[in-house]
C-alpha cells in the first residue's frame, strides 16, 4: 500500500480509478526520489557553497515541502514511497507486494544517486552535497535515525488509513513531520531518516565511511514503527 491511500484514489474525469503500470510506478519513485535528493539535499549545498544562506532550520523546511509536493505530484502513481525504508515497512505490515519491493528500491537508489551526481556537478565550491554525518559519535546517530525514522514510518502508517478525502492532509502530515525531525536531529545525526537519501550524496563525496548508519538505522526504525503501529490501531 502507497503512502496515502487519499492519493491514490484521484479518480479520472468518469471517476474509474486510475491503474499505474509498473514502469510507470517506478520510474515516478525514480523522479520522486530524484526530486528529494536534489532539492533537499541540494538545499545544503547551497547552504554550504554560500556560507550559511539558508541556515538549518531552511533546509529542513525545504525537505519538508519537497516530501509535500512529491507526495502531491506522484502520489497516484506510486505511492510517493521515496524512501527503501518506508517501502520496507509497508511491506512488513503486508500493504506492498512483494514482487515490487526491490524494483521500488532500486528506481529510488537510483534517483538519489543521479540526483547525487548533479549536485556534485553543479556546487564544485561547495564543501559538503548534503550528505548525512554523525556530527559526535556513530553510536548516537545510529540510535537517533532509528528513533527518527520509527516516528516518521509511524506516522505514515497511521494517515495511510485515513478516508480517501485526506489525501492532500496526510501529505501535509508526512511533510510537516520530515521537517520536524530534520529540525531537532539535522544537526546531530543530519536526520537522513532514508538510505537512498543518504546514499547519492555519500557516492558524490566518495565519503562512504558511516553510510552505514544511514542504511541500517532507518531500516530498523522503519520496521519498529510497524509492530508499533499494530499495537496501537489493531
Amino acid at each position: 500500500m502507497p503512502v496515502t491511500d487519499s492519493i491514490h484514489s484521484m479518480n479520472t474525469s468518469d471517476n474509474a480509478p486510475r491503474v499505474s503500470t509498473s514502469f510507470q510506478r517506478y520510474f515516478a519513485e525514480a523522479i520522486g526520489t530524484f526530486a528529494l535528493v536534489f532539492l533537499g539535499a541540494g538545499a545544503a549545498a547551497v547552504d554550504s557553497a554560500t556560507g550559511g544562506a539558508i541556515t538549518h532550520v531552511g533546509i529542513a523546511i525545504v525537505f519538508g515541502l519537497v516530501v509535500f509536493a512529491i507526495i502531491s505530484a506522484i502520489g497516484e502513481q506510486s505511492g510517493a514511497h521515496i524512501n527503501p525504508a518506508v517501502t520496507l515497512g509497508f511491506w512488513i505490515s503486508g500493504r506492498f507486494a512483494s514482487r515490487d519491493v526491490l524494483p521500488y528500491i532500486v528506481a529510488q537508489c537510483l534517483g538519489a544517486i543521479v540526483a547525487g551526481s548533479a549536485l556534485k556537478l553543479l556546487f564544485t565550491q561547495a564543501t559538503s552535497l548534503g550528505e548525512t554525518l554523525p556530527r559526535y559519535s556513530a553510536q548516537q546517530s545510529f540510535l537517533l535515525e532509528i528513533i527518527l525514522t520509527w516516528f516518521l514510518m509511524y506516522v505514515i502508517l497511521s494517515v495511510a488509513t485515513r478516508a480517501k478525502e485526506e489525501g492532500l492532509v496526510a501529505g501535509l502530515a508526512i511533510g510537516a513531520t520530515v521537517g520536524l525531525l530534520a529540525m531537532m536531529g539535522g544537526p546531530i545525526c543530519g536526520a537522513s531518516m532514508n538510505p537512498a537519501r543518504s546514499l547519492g550524496p555519500a557516492l558524490a563525496s566518495g565519503n562512504l565511511q558511516m553510510l552505514w548508519i544511514y542504511l541500517i538505522g532507518p531500516t530498523i526504525g522503519a520496521a519498529l514503527a510497524v509492530f508499533t503501529y499494530k499495537i496501537t490501531h489493531n
